[in-house]
């Protein structure tokens, strides 16, 4: 579950209890722009159907060509609840798709992770992380592990779960963030290679993590879409397409 400090929680309730509408529809101006496909990248959702991917449906639903996962004031979750893709599992890949959340939502992709055998829908891994507000989107964050792993603007190496991460600067947050779109679709770009982690928003390198730590690493797993745990929010997904290179 993503560490956030009681100010941000106290901030989220204002702009939600502020929020008229969660209105999120899947069409918009450049709604029908599709993600570039080449023969190496492959569709992995059809659009209509759940086939390839498991989910609570009761909290994930397809509307108009998108995956789209909604928490309400009177449809509440204990847990973060994720839409896996259980098709295969990936190793080294590149990750493509479309997103659009509501303000204040909290969502991400999850990647190289693992199911929890007694929570069910609930995943353990790495996490290209986004969210409503975009003070964390871009950066790369291990849901229930060792949490923030690299913030927007940042470059970093974990060589043990001791030492300090190395940190070095890709650029400013702040200016990474006006880049981000809100209110609208932004593309979303994982590259993961080996023990490498590069994650883009509209084409952007916005984090990239090396992760030397042998005993937390990881090199396989499992892909899935959450939605946090919140008071109210809604997440939509479409256009969503992988190139997987290594098993």
């Amino acid at each position: 579950m993503k560490i956030r400090s009681s100010l941000y929680y106290i901030n989220i309730v204002i702009i939600l209890s502020l929020s008229v509408t969660l209105s999120l529809s899947c069409e918009s101006a450049n709604s029908n722009k599709p993600l570039p496909n080449s023969a190496v990248f492959i569709t992995i959702f059809d659009g209509k159907t759940f086939n390839g991917w498991k989910a609570d449906t009761s909290v994930w639903h397809i509307e108009n060509g998108c995956f789209v996962g909604e928490v309400t004031p009177s449809k509440q979750i204990q847990t973060n609840s994720f839409l896996i893709y259980n098709k295969s599992q990936a190793g080294d890949f590149e990750f493509k798709a479309q997103f659009k959340i509501s303000n204040g939502g909290n969502s991400g992709v999850n990647y190289r992770s693992e199911e929890l055998a007694d929570i069910p829908y609930a995943l353990k891994g790495y996490q290209a992380d986004i969210d409503g507000e975009n003070v964390y989107t871009g950066q790369n964050y291990e849901e229930r592990g060792r949490g923030f792993l690299a913030m927007r603007g940042q470059n970093a190496v974990i060589n043990n779960s001791t030492d300090p991460f190395i940190i070095k600067s890709i650029g400013n947050s702040d200016s990474l963030k006006s880049k981000i779109i809100v209110d609208d679709w932004n593309e979303i770009h994982l590259i993961v290679k080996g023990n490498n982690m590069q994650h883009y928003i509209n084409g952007i390198l916005m984090s990239e993590t090396t992760d030397n730590d042998a005993s937390s690493s990881k090199l396989s797993g499992l892909i899935g879409l959450q939605v946090h745990v919140s008071k109210e929010m809604k997440v939509a997904y479409k256009n969503i397409q992988i190139k997987i290179e290594k098993p």
